[in-house]
């Protein structure tokens, strides 16, 4: 099923291709607070030496590493369904469910809205759930 956000691709690699965007989105974030708390003498080097973090770059770091830890599923996944035709309206609202979870989580993360972030985790891994159920059967 085409994408009405990107109509050249179906729903699935729609979403895997703004979630690329969204861990480009996260990195810079990362990035920016680390740099914002270390200097940029500390960003530019090799970091041999590991920094303490301040409360909003630890969350940052955190955040992205969250994220890298479901993004790899998701993207296996969603590649999965797309080559083996097996998409189909459920794996579309899985991957919606994956993508907007994960653009909701990272601002819950990064103000340290514990009950929510968790929900907003959850809401994307259910995404990959349905997907990985509509891949399987």
């Amino acid at each position: 099923m085409p994408s009405a956000i990107l109509p050249s691709l179906s729903v699935e690699m729609a979403y895997l291709a703004l979630s690329v965007l969204l861990l480009l989105v996260i990195v810079s974030v990362q990035s920016f607070s680390l740099k914002a708390e270390a200097g940029n003498a500390y960003t530019v080097g090799a970091r041999d030496q590991e920094l303490p973090r301040g409360v909003f770059a630890g969350r940052a770091e955190r955040a992205l590493r969250n994220f890298l830890e479901t993004f790899a599923g998701f993207a296996v996944v969603a590649v999965a369904l797309e080559v083996t035709d097996k998409a189909d309206w459920w794996s579309a609202l899985g991957a919606a469910l994956y993508f907007w979870g994960r653009v909701a989580h990272l601002p819950l993360y990064l103000a340290g809205i514990a009950w929510l972030r968790t929900f907003a985790w959850n809401v994307a891994t259910l995404g990959i759930a349905i997907m990985l159920w509509r891949f399987a059967f």
